[in-house]
């Protein structure tokens, strides 16, 4: 198993998580945007990462890629069994890349003015969550799940975009991403690119 990798890239990491959280071996191939490997070229159409290759099977979208191997990988399970528990989490997951991902992409691609309006949106966007923070020891749930493994990565670069949460509105989003950031499987997904970040 390969995993074409940005050592900066929040998608990337979110993978990294994933397969850390899973103890799974696997191979991995640093990519420099500016240099694509002729091999990511061949068996990736859009060129991105993460990009998965096992065996014969070659993935490319993150959420895809991390359902997958909680498949491949039963254990831990990191989604909810019951089908109502799992389609919100997969609603949570989607509205995590809608509403925080996007704006990281802009934050390192876009525009001087479009950063600062996203920088801004990022900002609120997590703060509104505070509740939601405050309210379970995981992101929605009781237990850990792919959900928190999209949002640990987010928490993390929120330093690196210049993002700094109001002491008293921010200590839940803070109290969890201590959590998260403490797990030894995060700190083993991290590169050392990343670990630079904070």
């Amino acid at each position: 198993m390969t995993l074409f990798s940005r050592d900066d890239c929040a998608h990337s990491h979110r993978v990294r998580f994933v397969l850390a959280e899973k103890n799974v071996n696997y191979e991995i191939a640093h990519v420099d945007p500016n240099r694509i490997p002729e091999d990511l070229i061949d068996l990736n159409p859009y060129q991105t990462v993460p990009t998965l290759v096992d065996r014969e099977l070659v993935l490319y979208d993150p959420r895809v890629i991390m359902e997958y191997l909680d498949e491949r990988f039963p254990h831990p399970p990191l989604m909810p069994v019951d089908p109502v528990s799992r389609a919100r989490a997969r609603l949570s997951l989607f509205r995590i890349e809608q509403d925080w991902y996007s704006l990281i992409d802009i934050l390192e691609t876009g525009t001087d003015k479009q950063a600062d309006k996203a920088r801004k949106m990022l900002r609120e966007s997590v703060l509104s969550s505070a509740d939601i923070f405050a309210a379970l020891p995981y992101f929605l749930s009781e237990e850990f799940s792919l959900v928190d493994c999209s949002v640990a990565p987010v928490l993390w670069r929120l330093p690196l975009y210049g993002i700094t949460l109001p002491p008293k509105q921010g200590r839940p989003i803070e109290k969890y991403a201590e959590r998260m950031f403490k797990r030894r499987s995060f700190r083993k997904s991290l590169t050392e690119v990343e670990l630079e970040m904070r």
